[in-house]
């Protein structure tokens, strides 16, 4: 006898759910009685309804959802919190032929993303949005959300919202909704079946529109969140029907599908790598850099190296990673340079990471095996040393630091670097260059071999000047100053 499932796990979903860790690779990872199961369910459905499996991305957020990359088989990508639609508009724009959907939760929408979402809402982007309320922070731990009912109580809102302290929740599809460009907007709820079964049309009313190309979408989501509300299934159900949707009314907000005619695709983007290069780097000196065919002979250079340069804002920490990974890519060196640091314009922290490689960079963070560390401050280097391999190099100011303790066979090499430049030079921002110059003659002596030690001398004045150029003094100051830190 024949069998034929009439309904069942939609082709869209995983077989086997392998990228999930541990053992069980059969279930999803989410909460019993959480609604997000039944949200994967209807917008796997739909995707296959509509065949756009192929092309489409599903834009992760930080949030419960923040794994569902684990269950839909096609792309997907992982972003920071609250980005997902400023992501979503670069994958749609960079790949005409996408279908995007952005798949967020009420903290990462309603809250730290909710500028992200309004921007991409106003220009009308090609995406589909499924916005999930629960009323409270569910990842976290049920903390108060811009959903959060008045008098709800949470983890942060023991006695209830406040509403004259804490403001009202928000209606994202109302607000929404006075903006001219969102062609659809629906609030659903996942508690009868007769709610799931609206909310399904909702879903592929969104999708068949992502398919169309007809504009931006939102399927709001009233979903239960049982374990964070400490209430049954029963009692969450009642809640929703009965509270939030006080607050937020189930229906059709806007529907201008009908009369919106299907999207063409916009012409793919023109990839001018030399233009590319042209905008984003300094123009071309006689006399810089060097022929294709060049390449550094000493054995240093055989492996990816890696470096962290930290200290203070104000001390030159980030021209100096800046300057080291300019001095490779002028050598035919791949480079990165990625620089961290707080909001203050001088005196708060900062660090950057720059890594310089023959072969391809995978990723520019620094955050260990790192082999030079540079370090201005006591602070930076109480931070960051940990980092250092047992045999790498720590560069470090000793004019206002002690003499640190190395680990391994590490080698330290401390210069008056500040007190240098600032006597010597005239200008305490050149300290990075007097260090720079102590650290050349050690490379030299040690690491280097004839040509490329001599190359590095010269490839230093050559990133100087490509950086401050159109600052002669500048330029002198910090030529001065290498040649200084050469001769310690």
């Amino acid at each position: 006898m024949s069998e034929k499932v009439k309904f069942g796990r939609s082709k869209v979903f995983f077989d086997t759910f392998n990228r999930r860790p541990g053992p069980v690779k059969t279930n999803m990872h989410y909460c019993p009685g959480c609604g997000h199961g039944i949200l994967h369910k209807l917008v796997a459905e739909a995707v296959e309804h509509y065949g756009i499996q192929q092309n489409t991305y599903l834009i992760v957020p930080v949030g419960c959802a923040v794994f569902a990359y684990y269950y839909f088989n096609f792309g997907a990508i992982s972003v920071p919190h609250g980005r997902a639609p400023a992501v979503g508009t670069g994958a749609g724009r960079a790949n005409p032929e996408s279908y995007v959907i952005s798949y967020q939760g009420d903290g990462d929408l309603a809250a730290i993303g909710f500028n992200e979402f309004i921007q991409a809402a106003n220009r009308g982007e090609r995406m589909t949005v499924f916005f999930v309320n629960n009323s409270n922070y569910g990842m976290t731990g049920g903390q108060m959300a811009p959903t959060t009912l008045p008098g709800q109580i949470t983890t942060t809102s023991p006695y209830g919202r406040n509403v004259e302290t804490d403001g009202y929740p928000m209606r994202v599809c109302e607000l929404i909704n006075s903006l001219e460009a969102p062609i659809y907007i629906e609030r659903v709820a996942l508690t009868t079946p007769a709610r799931i079964a609206a909310a399904r049309r909702a879903v592929f009313k969104g999708i068949e529109n992502l398919k169309e190309r007809k504009g931006f979408s939102l399927v709001e989501v009233l979903s239960p969140c049982p374990v964070n509300l400490k209430m049954d299934a029963e009692g969450i159900n009642k809640f929703i029907e009965e509270k939030m949707t006080q607050h937020f009314p189930i229906g059709v907000v806007r529907d201008r599908s009908a009369e919106t005619p299907s999207g063409k695709l916009p012409p793919p983007p023109v990839h001018d790598a030399e233009g590319v290069k042209a905008a984003l780097l300094s123009p071309k000196q006689e006399g810089v850099g060097v022929g294709k065919e060049f390449q550094t002979t000493s054995p240093l250079f055989d492996r990816e190296l890696r470096i962290k340069v930290s200290g203070f804002g104000g001390q030159g920490i980030l021209s100096l990673g800046l300057t080291l990974a300019n001095m490779g890519r002028l050598r035919n060196l791949n480079a990165s340079w990625m620089p961290s640091y707080g909001p203050e314009q001088r005196g708060g922290a900062a660090s950057c990471s720059v890594i310089v490689s023959k072969g391809r960079i995978s990723s520019p963070i620094v955050d260990r095996d790192c082999d030079l560390l540079v370090a201005m401050t006591q602070t930076a280097l109480d931070k960051f040393g940990h980092e250092l391999k047992d045999d790498g190099i720590l560069v470090y100011d000793r004019s206002s630091m002690p003499t640190p303790q190395k680990r391994g066979t590490q080698t330290l090499l401390g210069i008056d670097s500040l007190d240098i430049a600032a006597h010597q030079v005239g200008n305490p921002k050149c300290a990075n260059s007097v260090l720079l110059g102590a650290l050349a003659k050690l490379l030299k002596e040690k690491y280097l071999d004839a040509e490329d030690g001599a190359h590095f001398d010269k490839v230093f004045a050559e990133a100087i000047t490509e950086n401050f150029g159109h600052k002669p003094k500048v330029v002198e100051q910090n030529l001065k100053a290498y040649e200084i830190g050469l001769k310690l």
